[in-house]
């Protein structure tokens, strides 16, 4: 721009000097003077507003980047507000789950609680029913055990039972009670099973000469005389049992026992 006024100023000045007089170049010189002022100004002007106009600009730009970045803080905001209520939205629902979960075991619980209590109140009536026959059974058993069968049989029902302590009692219940019965040498005898099963061998032996000595006719005697050999045998008194087993041969020689005595014997050699 400024070199197209220049060029401009020359022409004028060739054609003043060719054209006019020095009065009229004075004046050319005095509006050449203007005219450079004129464009000096201008370009001052330009000057200014070029910089005006870039400061206008920046500040534009400025302001436009600031609400750039307040856009996108904002987006930020929004986008972490989105999250934490969806993680809100998550933990709620996860909340509603526990609840239900907890309403239904609760439910359960009660349903449970129920059929619990229902269960234990059958069991109750069952076992109630239960005691009632026992007791009633116990009260006609020991009416049949008062009877003198009744205490041997209750004796024998031990001593199967391998309750020995409780089948000694019953049968020295028995002997006590009933000592001329018929039963009792067998009462007798069966005490001194009670201390052989309990490897109680020198009660036993005792026991066993009970039977011997008071009852020697009977049946039981020749059984008690190869228990008491067996005993004597279990102690390590050899000598004392093979006696009694010869004992059993002279005395009962037609017996059961004096074969098994027999057989002991021939063992023993």
């Amino acid at each position: 721009m400024r070199t197209f006024y220049l060029v401009f100023l020359s022409l004028v000045l060739c054609c003043a000097a060719g054209c006019a007089s020095r009065g009229d170049l004075r004046s050319v010189e005095r509006d050449s003077y203007d005219t450079r002022r004129r464009v000096t100004q201008l370009e001052k002007d330009m000057a200014t507003v070029r910089k005006t106009a870039a400061d206008e600009v920046q500040r534009s730009l400025d302001g436009f980047r600031k609400e750039i970045d307040a856009a996108r803080k904002g987006m930020a905001e929004t986008q972490a507000a989105q999250e934490t209520i969806r993680v809100d939205l998550q933990e709620m629902s996860g909340r509603v789950d526990d609840l239900k979960i907890l309403v239904q075991k609760r439910t359960d619980e009660k349903a449970f609680s129920k059929e619990e209590t229902e269960r234990r109140l059958n069991a109750l009536e069952e076992r109630l029913s239960t005691l009632e026959k026992k007791l009633g059974a116990e009260t006609a058993t020991k009416e049949t055990v008062e009877t003198p069968e009744g205490i041997y049989q209750a004796g024998l029902t031990s001593y199967k039972a391998g309750d020995m302590q409780k089948a000694r009692e019953a049968f020295t219940r028995f002997v006590e009670r009933y000592p001329a019965h018929d039963l009792t040498p067998n009462a007798r005898y069966w005490i001194g099973e009670t201390y052989y099963s309990e490897k109680k061998y020198e009660q036993a032996i005792l026991a066993f000469q009970d039977v011997i000595k008071l009852y020697p006719k009977k049946d039981k005697a020749p059984a008690a005389l190869l228990k008491q050999a067996l005993s004597f045998k279990s102690l390590g008194d050899v000598k004392s049992s093979r006696y009694v087993l010869k004992k059993i041969q002279d005395d009962y020689p037609r017996s059961l026992e004096a074969k098994r005595a027999k057989e002991l014997l021939a063992e023993m050699k």
